[in-house]
Formats: C-alpha cells, sequence, structure tokens
C-alpha cells in the first residue's frame, strides 16, 4: 500500500499524518482550539480511484469549514488498526468526531454541496446520533408475541 499520496496531501494540505500513536493526543484539543476534527482515511489510492478525488476535495472543505473543525489525515499503514474504532467500512472515508467520538461517516465520493450540508449538520452534534436498531418489531393492537 502506497502512502505517497497521503504523505503529499499532508504536506500540502498542512495537517498532521496520524498513526494509532498519535491520534489521540490529536483529538484532544489545546485550549480554543475546535473540538470536531475531520479525519481523511484513504486507502490504496492505487486499488481505489475515488481517492484521488477525496484527496482534491479534503483541503477545500477545511478551508470551507476553518475555525470550526481541525483535520488530519490517518496514515496508511494505521488505517486497518483504527477503521472498527471510527467506524470506517469503506475506502476512502471521511470522518467527523467530537474529541474521540465519532460522529459521522462519509464514505466515498459525494457532491460538493452534499459534502457541506453532511459535515454542517456534523458539527452541530456535541455527541453522536442516536442509533436507531436494525429491525424494529411493531404489533398491532390485540397482537401478542409467543
Amino acid at each position: 500500500m502506497s502512502g505517497s499520496l497521503q504523505l503529499a496531501l499532508s504536506e500540502k494540505a498542512g495537517v498532521a499524518l496520524l498513526d494509532g500513536k498519535t491520534i489521540d493526543a490529536f483529538l484532544a484539543p489545546s485550549p480554543g482550539a475546535p473540538t470536531h476534527t475531520l479525519l481523511f482515511f484513504g486507502g490504496d489510492p492505487q486499488q481505489r480511484s475515488e481517492t484521488h478525488d477525496v484527496a482534491i476535495i479534503f483541503p477545500q472543505l477545511i478551508e470551507a469549514f476553518a475555525g470550526r473543525l481541525r483535520a488530519a489525515i490517518v496514515a496508511p499503514a494505521a488505517e486497518k488498526a483504527l477503521e472498527a474504532r471510527f467506524s470506517v467500512c469503506v475506502y476512502p472515508s471521511l470522518v467527523v468526531t467530537y474529541g474521540r467520538e465519532t460522529l459521522g461517516v462519509l464514505p466515498k465520493v459525494y457532491d460538493w454541496s452534499e459534502y457541506l450540508s453532511r459535515i454542517d449538520a456534523l458539527l452541530q452534534l456535541q455527541t453522536p446520533p442516536a442509533k436507531e436498531p436494525r429491525v424494529r418489531i411493531t404489533f398491532t393492537e390485540g397482537e401478542t408475541s409467543s
């Protein structure tokens, strides 16, 4: 897996390249810094062409939400170890957190307006949204379960 795209993006966008040892320190903001973060999980750009698209969008999102979030890139070597913690199932993904809590994951590529509206909505949260059960059983009046 090549990390050259993520390293170049980190340098170009002026954001940290995080691994398992540095991510917790990054997620704990210094006083006065935004508590929300935007993390880029890129995956292997040779296997996932969308990674290049998200890599182009990522610095623009940082600029669009300047002062409201901090951004970083997860190093390719650390992605597998961190994906479950941040609910990443698909690469590339952008993860919005509040401190160490994952608020939402944006997998693959979206339209610009969709990125703006989804990230803005997540920045309104300080706790993850309640998860709905996958299956909901309802009974009509008079029915019972056995």
